[in-house]
């Protein structure tokens, strides 16, 4: 697995226990899909980067957050009804098993998008 750059570790480091287990399952299965992505640190969170902004996640005390922009959430809003959302957000409570299904079925539609978009250009 691609190693941790310096402010992703900070970021990581900071979190233990389920959050920073969510945080790892997420990052390494975007990175199976998307192994040539790169990663940084925006609006003071994790963000994957693949012709543009490709999704961003986060921990929080009760839920991680997860960020595909909004045609990634309207998109699955059937898979999605049962948990709380924003414009382009999703919170997924550690009291649920995290669906990494869904949360697979989003990042590949939002990797088609970004790679149509980049052709578009």
């Amino acid at each position: 697995m691609k190693p941790l750059a310096l402010e992703l570790q900070k970021y990581f480091d900071s979190y233990d226990g389920q959050a920073l287990k969510w945080l790892h399952q997420v990052r390494n299965l975007i990175f199976d899909l998307l192994p040539e992505a790169e990663e940084t640190i925006k609006y003071g969170i994790p963000t994957v980067l693949h012709h543009g902004n490709l999704v961003h996640y986060a921990a929080f005390k009760n839920h991680l957050g997860f960020y595909p922009i909004p045609s990634g959430v309207e998109a699955f809003a059937e898979l999605l009804k049962d948990y709380k959302q924003g414009k382009g957000s999703i919170q997924f409570p550690y009291t649920k098993e995290l669906p990494l299904d869904i949360i697979r079925k989003i990042v590949e539609f939002r990797i088609r998008e970004n790679e149509q978009k980049a052709k578009g250009k």
